[in-house]
């Protein structure tokens, strides 16, 4: 038994495409959830999934002028994504439209063209591609890329990380301490669209928000602190990302989607179960008051 298991877990690690994957995936796991949990601590939970779709039209872009060439796909992806901020931004500020729904009108432009370019550029299998992902088609060249950027998030976080809590809780206080809002909300979404940018090759546009959301979202239910809901929120990807690996090897499954789902999974679970708002946890709380009353 434990060697059938042990085989189920290491045989796919003989490929290189399997190592590089798993690498790749592990770099997303670690830097992702922590931006989901800033999202959700700020209540922009969908911008992340509006963002993601939003990089949609760069990436189309820089795939029609150069083909199937990663760094210059991600370079338009990133500029995608920053032009989309700053136009929702600037329709907040001129407008007094709220940011998401700004966000949401603006995504769901930017997903249509970036979908038509793609078809009238490429054939069905590249648009599959860049909406879904291909994470065990990712070389070495790929890696290094994802590495890199995924460990500059995670440099930017960890700079900032003070500030951007702050920023979330209470942003008079923090321009009371002689930092602007503005320039810290302006760096936490450039971080996200770098995260969201790098993720696309393994997940897609579709679904690279998967991995940052639906881990932070799970980590509410099990914990009411922030370093509780981020070292869950990553334990809970990393899980996922090797698991949904493994799985999509040995079934013959799409990684992304199996990944995601998995994620999704552990979310529904946590609504469930989870002792922080989670729906049995509410079902006992009126009992245990009742039981304190009596007493």
């Amino acid at each position: 038994m434990i060697d059938s298991l042990l085989w189920w877990v290491t045989s796919p690690l003989d490929y290189a495409f399997m190592r590089r994957a798993l690498v790749a995936c592990l770099a997303l796991s670690l830097t992702a959830p922590i931006l989901g949990v800033l999202l959700m601590l700020r209540g922009m939970s969908l911008m992340g999934e509006a963002l993601s779709h939003a990089i949609l039209p760069g990436v189309a872009v820089a795939f029609m002028l150069a083909g199937f060439s990663l760094p210059l796909m991600m370079l338009g992806g990133v500029a995608a994504g920053l032009v989309t901020v700053a136009t929702a931004s600037s329709v907040t500020l001129f407008s007094g439209l709220k940011e998401d729904a700004a966000m949401a009108s603006l995504f769901l432009v930017a997903m249509a063209a970036g979908v038509m370019i793609i078809s009238l550029s490429g054939s069905a299998l590249d648009l599959g591609h860049v909406l879904f992902g291909s994470v065990l088609a990712v070389d070495g060249r790929t890696l290094l890329l994802v590495c890199l950027v995924s460990s500059l998030v995670l440099v930017g976080l960890a700079i900032s990380f003070r500030a951007l809590v702050m920023e979330c809780l209470d942003p008079q206080f923090l321009t009371l301490q002689g930092r602007h809002a503005g320039w810290i909300h302006g760096l936490f979404m450039c971080l996200v669209v770098l995260s969201l940018v790098v993720g696309f090759q393994s997940l897609g546009t579709l679904m690279a928000a998967g991995l940052m959301l639906l881990p932070a979202a799970t980590a509410r239910y099990w914990s009411r602190r922030l370093e509780g809901m981020i070292a869950i929120a990553i334990g809970w990807a990393v899980t996922c990302s090797i698991t949904g690996l493994l799985v999509s090897y040995h079934a013959g499954l799409p990684t992304g989607p199996t990944i995601v789902l998995l994620t999704g999974a552990g979310y529904a679970l946590s609504v469930l179960v989870g002792p922080c708002n989670g729906m049995l946890s509410r079902l006992r709380t009126p009992h245990r008051v009742l039981s304190h009353e009596k007493r």
